[in-house]
C-alpha cells in the first residue's frame, strides 16, 4: 500500500514477474530523480532485472512542492510514506540523498543500502544561506567558495532558490553526526576518486558492520553517471 504523501514519485515496473524487493533511489542536492538516475539509465537496468523502482524528487526539488519541515528526520518520514507498506526495500542514495538514506532503516524494512558520495561531515554547516539567496536575487557572488558553489546550484536553469535554501536550513538544523549502530544492514559505500565532497569517506565504514567501500574514477559529478559505479551497485543489490 502506497501511503500519502506530497512528494513527485516516478514508478518503473519490471516487464514481468518482480524478481526482487523494490529499489529506492534518491537524488542529490539542487537535482532531481530525473537527471541523477533515470536519464543515466538507473530505472531501465534495474526493471531489466525484474526490480521495481521508485525514484522520487526530493521536497523542494524538481516536481515535489517545498516542505514545511525540511530537517532530515521529517524528510525521512516523507520518504518512508511514499515506499509505503513493502516486506524489503533496496535504496540507493547519492550526495544528500545518501546521507537521507542513512537514516531510513529506523523506519523502512531496508534490505540492503548503497550509500554513494556522502560526506561524513554535515556539507551544509558553513554555508552563507543569505549570501547565497542574495545572488539569487540578483547581488554578487558570495567571496566564500562553499557558499558561491551552492549559489550557483541553487541558481541553475529550473531550480527554486527559495526552496533549496529553505531545504539547505532544514539540514542544518538536524546536522549528520553518523554513529555506529544506526546501520546494521549490508551496505555498500561508493565515492569517486577525484570527489572532494566525500573525501574521508571511509571513516564511515568502521560505523557499519560488514559494510565495503568501492572508490569508481570521477568527482562528484561524473561519479553518479559513471558505468562502474552502476556496476557496483547493481552487483551488490542482486546478492541474495
Amino acid at each position: 500500500m502506497t501511503l500519502p504523501t506530497s512528494l513527485a514519485v516516478r514508478r518503473f515496473a519490471p516487464g514481468g514477474s518482480p524478481t526482487g524487493p523494490p529499489v529506492l533511489l534518491l537524488h542529490g542536492f539542487a537535482s532531481d530523480g530525473h537527471t541523477d538516475w533515470v536519464s543515466t539509465g538507473w530505472p531501465a537496468a534495474l526493471t531489466a532485472s525484474g526490480r521495481p523502482v521508485l525514484v522520487p524528487d526530493l521536497p523542494g526539488h524538481g516536481s515535489s512542492p517545498a516542505p514545511a519541515d525540511a530537517t532530515p528526520q521529517a524528510v525521512v518520514k516523507e520518504l518512508a510514506s511514499a515506499v509505503g507498506d513493502v516486506s524489503e526495500v533496496d535504496v540507493v542514495g547519492y550526495s544528500l540523498g545518501a546521507r537521507l538514506a542513512w537514516e531510513l532503516p529506523a523506519l523502512l524494512p531496508v534490505r540492503r543500502l548503497v550509500l554513494a558520495g556522502i560526506s561524513p561531515h554535515e556539507p551544509f554547516g558553513a554555508v552563507d544561506v543569505e549570501a547565497a539567496l542574495g545572488f539569487a536575487g540578483g547581488g554578487k557572488l558570495p567571496s566564500d567558495p562553499l557558499t558561491a558553489a551552492i549559489a550557483r546550484m541553487i541558481t541553475a536553469p529550473g531550480r527554486d532558490p527559495v526552496a533549496l535554501a529553505h531545504c539547505i536550513e532544514g539540514l542544518r538544523r538536524e546536522p549528520f553526526a553518523p554513529r555506529v549502530g544506526t546501520i546494521t544492514v549490508p551496505t555498500r559505500f561508493v565515492a569517486g576518486r577525484d570527489d572532494p565532497i566525500s573525501r574521508g569517506i571511509e571513516s564511515l565504514v568502521p560505523l557499519v558492520p560488514g559494510s565495503d567501500l568501492l572508490l569508481v574514477p570521477g568527482d562528484h559529478g561524473a561519479a553518479l553517471r559513471c558505468f562502474p559505479f552502476r556496476t557496483a551497485a547493481l552487483t551488490f543489490l542482486d546478492t541474495p
